[in-house]
């Protein structure tokens, strides 16, 4: 590979990684908009703002070592850049694995966190907007059903008496779109992996450029 084509990956791997920091901007900003308003807080432990805030930090300094390594032909920054994408793929293996495992433990885990979340939904503002907003998108009310709710279900539950719960609700969609989740998925692990091997073929022709300029 000559001088070209060296120039060529590296602008490719800046506006690649560029692309991705503004992603996470947008995320991370999104995040901490939720936590301020404390929107869709159904799980105790694990709240999207909190999550949206994480992936988004992630996402900026991972992207920011990419763009920085890649424009500054910085051999340290693009190992670094190569070494977090790495950790993160196999974090990303593992996860699955376990949510693979213990699958039946999660299950049971997210329907006592929304069973217990619907005792809060009077008096915590945060608990009734997400409850609203998901039985309002997935047409269900409840967790198992309109018995969850003590006296007369809330006016974001359907009117039919034979509705869903949205935990059935919830699980249904996700097999429904599993399809997409999954082709999602994919995209994401395929873009990591081409990230890593830019950065580690940028990093090789960095070390042959220096050697055949005798530096």
């Amino acid at each position: 590979m000559g001088m070209s084509g060296l120039k060529l990956l590296k602008y490719v791997l800046f506006f690649f990684n560029l692309l991705f920091w503004f992603c996470g901007c947008c995320i991370l900003g999104f995040g901490i908009y939720l936590l301020i308003h404390n929107n869709f807080n159904l799980l105790p432990s694990l709240t999207l703002g909190n999550v949206l805030i994480i992936v988004g930090s992630i996402i900026m300094v991972v992207a920011f070592l990419g763009c920085m390594g890649s424009i500054k032909e910085n051999k340290c920054l693009l190992m670094s850049f190569f070494i977090l994408l790495l950790i993160i793929l196999l974090a990303e293996v593992t996860l699955a694995i376990l949510l693979f495992v213990y699958e039946q433990k999660l299950n049971n885990y997210v329907s006592e966190s929304l069973t217990n979340s619907i005792q809060r939904y009077h008096t915590d503002n945060s608990t009734k907007a997400a409850w609203d907003s998901i039985q309002s998108f997935l047409q269900c009310c409840g967790v198992n059903g309109t018995s969850d709710w003590a006296g007369h279900p809330p006016a974001s539950c359907p009117s039919d008496p034979q509705v869903q719960g949205c935990y059935v609700k919830a699980k249904l969609w996700f097999h429904s779109n599993f399809l997409h989740i999954g082709i999602i998925t994919i995209c994401v692990c395929v873009i990591q992996v081409l990230g890593m091997s830019f950065a580690l073929t940028l990093n090789c022709q960095i070390d042959k450029t220096s050697q055949s300029l005798g530096l």
